[in-house]
């Protein structure tokens, strides 16, 4: 089945998002962006892949019961996709043997994206690849315990600052280690999440590594920007992460686009509201506890109310759900026949930081191999996180 996607061109990724990419929000995606394509008249199958959250490899060995629920797909999903998280080869590539042996996936992502300071500031996540011996032993350990069995890929940025930019050395190795593709996203960890995304580095890595495909990431908005992307940079496929927030449908727009089909137009808010409440339900479910569903679906409100009138009280009261019941009341207030428009739909959402001076170990960008000392400074960024 992997192979089979793999063989679209270009290729959809929903790009891994802690607390976001769970069971209900993948299948929001699926079913949100199918429905949009049936309103249009259009059918066959969904190509996107949609990655479940970051997993961390240390607690996936040991077992976490909240680590293995994120590696838990619905029975009907295919591929299942992963990504996980590590610092230390032994123990990345003992994470990927697991999976590979006991078949908990059909794809493996490894997450050298993250800019998160409780881990760069350990030496894990977008601070990683600067240790260029480092990041060639994970992703080596990664792509020879999986046997050729599962496909191992890498996510990562363009460096840690502008000063000190690490993708081209880091694609080179990660594509002579074997893998699948690299999926860049246009920015820095120093600019977290703000600023304009650098599509030319994508567009220099295409270059650089032209015997393995590279995916894109960085303000894909819109089917439009998707199409743009490719492009303008060459790239085998795009990767979407906060264009996606309150408009699960945006993966079946952009298989339309690439597809030459007439692009299906933003829903009104009857569409919205349905998948709201398919949406807490899905996660009510999957918590097996209403209340503990309808409190992480709070996150979302805001993100699929963009753009509606729905009256500051009542968006603030959605804000604080706490029953199917009162989203249900709440939603019974709304007009369902607003026209969701495109100025509002394909606008930037999601978090918005301006550049920062990264938290990394002291030293860190003294040298680019990795010193004893800072051995075990990088296996704390593991256990920082071992909790999944």
């Amino acid at each position: 089945m992997f192979a089979d996607l793999l063989a679209q061109d270009p290729v959809i990724e929903l790009a891994p998002m802690a607390g976001v990419t769970n069971r209900a929000f993948r299948r929001v995606c699926r079913e949100a962006s199918s429905d949009i394509r049936t309103s249009a008249g259009l059918t066959g199958s969904d190509p996107t892949i949609y990655v479940a959250e970051m997993t961390t490899s240390q607690a996936l060995l040991l077992r976490h019961p909240e680590t293995l629920d994120l590696v838990t797909f619905d029975d009907d999903e295919s591929p299942r996709s992963i990504q996980l998280y590590g610092v230390d080869a032994d123990i990345v590539g003992a994470a990927v043997r697991m999976v590979v042996d006991e078949d908990l996936a059909d794809h493996i992502d490894l997450n050298f994206g993250c800019p998160v300071p409780k881990v760069t500031r350990k030496g894990g996540g977008s601070a990683l690849p600067w240790k260029r011996d480092l990041f060639r032993d994970i992703v080596t350990a990664a792509v020879t315990q999986a046997q050729g069995k599962v496909p191992v890929t890498v996510k990562m940025r363009i460096g840690i600052d502008d000063e000190h930019i690490t993708y081209l050395d880091a694609g080179k190795i990660a594509a002579n280690a074997g893998v699948t593709w690299v999926a860049l996203h246009g920015r820095t960890a120093a600019q977290y999440y703000g600023g304009t995304a650098d599509w030319t580095a994508i567009a220099r890595l295409v270059e650089h590594i032209p015997n393995t495909p590279v995916l894109g990431n960085g303000d894909i908005w819109a089917a439009h920007d998707a199409q743009r992307m490719i492009e303008q940079t060459g790239a085998r496929g795009v990767v979407i992460g906060r264009g996606c927030l309150g408009r699960p449908w945006l993966f079946g727009q952009i298989r339309s686009a690439f597809a030459g089909e007439v692009v299906p137009s933003e829903p009104k808010a009857g569409f919205i509201l349905d998948l709201m409440r398919r949406h807490a339900a899905l996660l009510a479910q999957m918590h097996g506890d209403e209340f503990h569903g309808c409190r992480e679906m709070r996150k979302h409100m805001a993100w699929y109310t963009k753009g509606l009138v729905v009256g500051s009280e009542t968006r603030g009261a959605l804000s604080l759900i706490n029953s199917l019941e009162e989203l249900e009341n709440l939603l019974s207030t709304v007009d369902v026949n607003q026209q969701l428009t495109n100025e509002i739909a394909h606008a930037p959402r999601g978090r918005t930081t301006p550049t920062r001076k990264v938290n990394l170990p002291d030293g860190w960008l003294n040298s680019q191999t990795l010193t004893t000392g800072e051995q075990s400074t990088v296996r704390e960024a593991e256990l920082s996180v071992s909790g999944g």
